[in-house]
């Protein structure tokens, strides 16, 4: 059984103009959001043996933020170039390539192909992953490379403006 966790990054600063798209900060909601998000994976329990992000500043600190409300130490935080301006193709080719001692698998990435790959890998009916929402799919498989359209599992679909009851 393995389960990944598809995780958009927080909410981005648009403040300076000149910045390249890469290189965008977290505005003031993702800095709130991202710490808020981490708490209510904590409270679940939830601990990932591999956390994969985005090479882009705001994925990469909204990663780093999300691992310190989870205890996943920032240091192991593996970086991507492929997961930023990326296709479900390619997201895929990086998630069969993980090392089948992992269960738990956290990426962080953008839109809009975090919400094509949520809804291609469990025929979810997602019209958006909002900013630093988070969707859990789960697989009954052992290996990694099985992950594939419609085999997983919607378990959680969360995100900062949710109301959970």
């Amino acid at each position: 059984m393995k389960t990944l966790y598809i995780v958009r990054h927080a909410k981005s600063s648009w403040d300076d103009p000149n910045l390249d798209d890469f290189d965008r900060p977290l505005n003031s909601r993702g800095k709130r959001d991202a710490p808020e998000m981490g708490k209510r994976l904590r409270d679940q329990g939830i601990k990932p043996n591999l956390l994969i992000s985005s090479a882009a500043n705001r994925a990469h600190k909204t990663a780093v933020t999300i691992a310190k409300e989870i205890g996943y130490p920032k240091n192991e935080i593996k970086r991507t170039e492929n997961f930023y301006l990326t296709s479900v193709n390619s997201a895929l080719k990086i998630i069969h390539q993980v090392d089948n001692s992992v269960d738990f698998l956290m990426i962080f990435g953008h839109n809009p192909c975090w919400t094509d790959l949520a809804n291609y890998l469990c025929n979810a009916h997602i019209d958006n992953i909002p900013t630093c929402g988070i969707t859990a799919i789960s697989f009954d498989i052992d290996n990694w490379a099985e992950v594939n359209r419609g085999k997983g599992t919607l378990v959680f679909f969360d995100y900062p403006k949710k109301k959970n009851v």
